[in-house]
């Protein structure tokens, strides 16, 4: 039996009261999003929670989408490690699935030991048959090994370390800018492989003929700078490698972002100069056996320049290589098509910068200082970036 009560404070109508005995009614659940926001964050990023080994996996998760430890404070946490921390014992205490394995260090391949040093053996062989041959047979050979150099280079850059399946962080989208830099790089290459030669002959009143490929023609070609780098990209891809797999180990024993950060910058400088001093070695060797005039500066500008260019593609970061590489080659261009604007009546003062430069230093003083420039930029970007948890997850995990 029911009793009807009578409505209190003037609303129309009233409240049941259940009679002694009589069972309660069962009232509407709680709505556990609003008095839980964690939870509801768990829900979005359900996938994550579940397969993350450790709750700095889970930080690296939620720092790539662009949670921040202001971000955290809404949900009533320090930062965004102390958020994860709680998100991966819930989901561990709620799941029953067991936790996944640690995700291991990519391991060396055979593969693309092969492939980084075909590059540079191609070089090398290009190179001896340029100084073997004349005429005709030269021009054939220069194309050919152009192109051999170019596939294999490509192919390097599809496999091992320095492909962008190795590295983690977020994939870049397809097609957004690696068309730009691959365009872009090719031009630096081929600057170090023409750009002096042509710089002298412009600023001598010429060129009055295509370049020949011999040392003493009127546009002479610059090989000891692209044999260094052919060859460096077998270092480079060791150190690469060095670095995912070091920075992985540590991704797994830091207890915060800070601490990771902290620990991973010595260890992104202590691999780039080990790079750096193996393409001084390099540079040393190509311009000894080839005879040529020093050009480290040059060399060790443009290789800083593309392997952290690289370095930043392969964890995701693909706007500010883009970015930097035009400026650079812009520069470059604009060094050439001043020495030429020049010629024009009236316009002679426009390479006055161009002329002071190559006499005080020579022509490799144009792109060293373009390059290095270009190079302390994205170290300074490099440094910021692959400091995050979130530039070195594995490529598997969920983003």
């Amino acid at each position: 039996m029911e009793v009807i009560a009578p409505a209190v404070g003037g609303h129309t109508g009233g409240s049941r009261v259940a009679a002694p005995g009589a069972a309660a009614a069962p009232g509407p659940a709680p709505r556990r999003g609003a008095a839980d926001p964690v939870k509801a964050l768990m829900h979005r990023h359900r996938e994550l929670c579940e397969r993350a080994v450790d709750p700095l996996e889970i930080a690296a998760g939620l720092e790539a989408h662009g949670i921040t430890d202001r971000t955290a404070a809404r949900f009533r946490h320090r930062d965004v490690f102390s958020l994860a921390e709680e998100m991966y014992a819930r989901v561990s205490r709620e799941s029953d699935a067991p936790p996944p394995a640690p995700t291991a260090a990519p391991r060396v391949r055979a593969d693309w030991v092969v492939l980084t040093l075909l590059p540079g053996a191609l070089c090398a062989a290009a190179v001896t048959a340029l100084d073997l041959t004349q005429g005709r047979a030269r021009l054939g050979v220069a194309v050919a090994g152009t192109l051999a150099v170019a596939l294999a280079l490509r192919a390097a850059l599809r496999r091992g370390p320095l492909s962008l399946t190795e590295g983690g962080g977020p994939r870049p989208r397809p097609g957004t800018t690696r068309g730009r830099t691959a365009v872009w790089t090719l031009w630096l290459l081929g600057y170090a492989l023409l750009g002096d030669g042509l710089l002298r002959s412009a600023l001598a009143g010429g060129p009055d003929l295509p370049p020949t490929g011999a040392a003493d023609g009127p546009w002479p070609l610059t090989a000891a700078p692209v044999l260094a780098l052919a060859l460096a990209c077998a270092p480079a891809a060791w150190s690469a490698h060095l670095l995912t797999a070091r920075a992985r180990r540590k991704l797994v024993a830091s207890r915060g972002l800070e601490d990771f950060a902290a620990s991973v910058r010595p260890l992104l400088l202590g691999t780039f100069a080990l790079f750096l001093a193996a393409l001084t070695v390099l540079a040393v060797l190509s311009t000894t056996l080839l005879d040529k005039p020093s050009v480290h500066a040059e060399v060790l500008a443009l290789g800083a320049l593309l392997y952290l260019a690289r370095l930043l593609t392969v964890h995701g970061f693909t706007y500010a290589p883009a970015l930097v590489l035009t400026a650079t080659a812009l520069v470059e261009a604009a060094a050439l098509a001043a020495v030429f604007v020049s010629r024009l009546p009236g316009c002679g003062f426009v390479a006055t910068p161009v002329e002071a430069l190559v006499a005080t230093w020579g022509a490799g003083s144009v792109p060293a200082l373009a390059c290095g420039a270009a190079a302390l930029a994205l170290l300074l970007h490099t440094t910021r970036k692959l400091a995050r948890a979130s530039a070195h997850a594995p490529p598997d995990q969920p983003r």
